[in-house]
């Protein structure tokens, strides 16, 4: 489904990220883990198209996309749910999931709508109200679901469970599990590496804008040195 061959990219002279290759396959989950500033972000800013590599190509779904606008990536169904959730603080939920769905010209947004508002049950009770006002786990769930509303085929996810309580960590965790059971691919940055270990497929891990690890999630959860770096094993 998404092939990353040998990318390099830069901010300024800083060399963000040095050769790095990586793939997902349709019905995966697949997560990037690493310290902060390794370049996780970055690698995700890449494949929906707000940084374009110095070299290295991109392939989703057998097109090329590196060097493409984000909306045509958008459009491909490739979507991106950024770090910190970006809702549009001063419209409404309901506002916010529509705008999700603004590249579509197909009679099933409503539907969909509705679709997003089963899953996440709290968002059909707020619809009307403005999204700077939400909690820091509704934003977040907000923001999946004006991702889900673009009906992506590969979804990606950036530190969903930044800065939440344990107890909806879980939440948005099982929430990206039934995402995938339902047909999206994920592609899941995530600094609580256990989480993202325990529901993932496969695992990259990246230092200092390389991969350096990859393999089955439960086996790299399992290994004597991903636990020391970064399961506090």
């Amino acid at each position: 489904m998404l092939a990353v061959d040998n990318i390099n990219v830069f901010y300024g002279a800083i060399h963000a990220l040095k050769g790095v290759s990586l793939d997902v396959k349709e019905g995966e989950i697949v997560t990037l883990i690493g310290a902060n500033g390794a370049g996780k972000s970055t690698i995700l800013k890449t494949l929906s198209g707000l940084l374009k590599p110095t070299s290295g190509s991109i392939q989703f779904l057998g097109d090329t996309i590196h060097g493409r606008p984000a909306q045509q990536i958008v459009k491909r169904g490739l979507c991106h749910c950024p770090e910190g959730r970006r809702v549009f603080a001063n419209m409404s939920v309901e506002e916010n999931l529509e705008l999700g769905a603004y590249l579509r010209k197909d009679k099933e947004v409503k539907s969909d709508l509705e679709k997003v508002y089963v899953k996440f049950p709290r968002l059909k009770e707020r619809q009307k109200q403005l999204s700077g006002t939400l909690s820091g786990g509704e934003q977040q769930m907000l923001a999946m679901g004006r991702a889900l509303m673009a009906r992506p085929k590969l979804l990606l996810l950036d530190e969903p469970s930044m800065g939440l309580a344990p107890l909806l960590v879980k939440e948005i965790f099982s929430i990206i599990k039934e995402i995938n059971e339902s047909g999206t691919t994920v592609l899941l940055v995530e600094q609580n590496a256990n989480m993202a270990l325990s529901i993932a497929h496969r695992a990259y891990v990246i230092e200092t804008g390389k991969i350096v690890l990859a393999g089955d999630a439960k086996e790299l959860a399992d290994s004597d040195e991903i636990k020391k770096a970064y399961l506090g094993g």
